[in-house]
């Protein structure tokens, strides 16, 4: 099962968030080398479109980091709401989990 988190975004910054992927048994990190990832935010679980495609980059492999991220002039984009996202993980072999999900909050930007 995932972990769930509440993450803030605000409108026109850069957003940057780091997650670092454990076992739930040892609480050791969990070797993601040759693995991919990605995340998206939506405003409703039966939204068509979503409303960012959050960048993952694995910054860590040995020590199951990844960074979340998206530029400013994307940030600038999405309107102030709490939205829905999760990061998806596929092993070397295909096999797709879901490691992290939960809402992201973007606040609006006031200095335009």
């Amino acid at each position: 099962m995932a972990a769930f988190v509440e993450l803030y975004m605000d409108q026109g910054a850069t957003f940057s968030n780091i997650i670092t992927l454990t076992d739930d048994t040892t609480n050791t990190a969990i070797n993601i080398v040759g693995y991919s990832v990605r995340s998206a935010m939506r405003r409703s679980y039966y939204s068509v479109n979503a409303s960012a495609n959050i960048v993952c980059t694995i910054t860590d492999g040995p020590n199951g980091s990844i960074t979340m991220s998206l530029a400013a002039a994307n940030t600038a984009n999405i309107n102030p709401n709490r939205y829905l996202f999760d990061v998806e993980s596929t092993t070397p072999g295909g096999v797709k989990s879901r490691v992290l999900e939960g809402f992201i909050t973007v606040t609006p930007s006031v200095t335009r």
